[in-house]
């Protein structure tokens, strides 16, 4: 049974984007949003962003950016009764998710053992299930993403949570002139998604 996702990133408290993003989450009948963090502009306007999903009835999985803090995604979480997959994981139908927040650069950074020990957390409970996705703010190192900037490094961290997890996707931000770019690590598909969204089966 195929799950049917919108995934988006780097949202920055555009409400109007937001309203854009849930128009989209309805008309292509996605099961569920996920939000790969930077949701807020530096933790403010937070008002408005996850709002919109809810009201066209749509579950959201989101994580932290390195633009606000994993309290500021626990309180969008609880708010709007979404889940925060910051060091946590959920199963839906046959597909487990799992994922870590923040960044390696930024305001709210983690260092690259945190990022693979948060990750590590989330998977062990869905490392059992058909199709795994790991969802991160920040890109893998030494993926073609990293050739888009000179500004934002790619994460050791979740390159060797990749190799070791083997995850059938990853889906990250960060890097907002990556968008839509795809590459592999292994068997593993990772796509930056982007501001627009994209719209996935898994």
């Amino acid at each position: 049974m195929t799950l049917r996702i919108l995934a988006a990133s780097d949202i920055h408290g555009d409400m109007k984007l937001a309203e854009a993003l849930a128009k989209k989450a309805q008309k292509e009948k996605v099961d569920l949003v996920v939000l790969c963090g930077d949701l807020t502009y530096a933790e403010s306007s937070t008002k408005g962003i996850i709002g919109p999903f809810v009201k066209k009835n749509k579950k959201v999985l989101l994580i932290p950016g390195n633009h606000e803090t994993v309290a500021t995604a626990d309180f969008l979480a609880e708010m709007y009764s979404a889940v925060n997959l910051h060091g946590y994981s959920i199963k839906m139908k046959d597909v487990g998710f799992f994922g870590c927040g923040s960044a390696n650069i930024g305001k709210f950074q983690l260092n690259e053992t945190e990022i693979y020990d948060t990750l590590k957390k989330g998977f062990k409970y869905v490392k059992d299930t058909k199709k795994k996705v790991m969802i991160t703010h920040v890109h893998p190192a030494d993926s073609l993403i990293e050739r888009f900037t000179s500004v934002f490094p790619g994460s050791k961290g979740v390159t060797k949570a990749i190799k070791e997890m083997k995850p059938d996707l990853v889906l990250c931000g960060h890097v907002h002139e990556a968008e839509g770019i795809e590459d592999r690590i292994g068997d593993t598909r990772i796509i930056n998604v982007g501001r627009n969204g994209r719209v996935l089966e898994i």
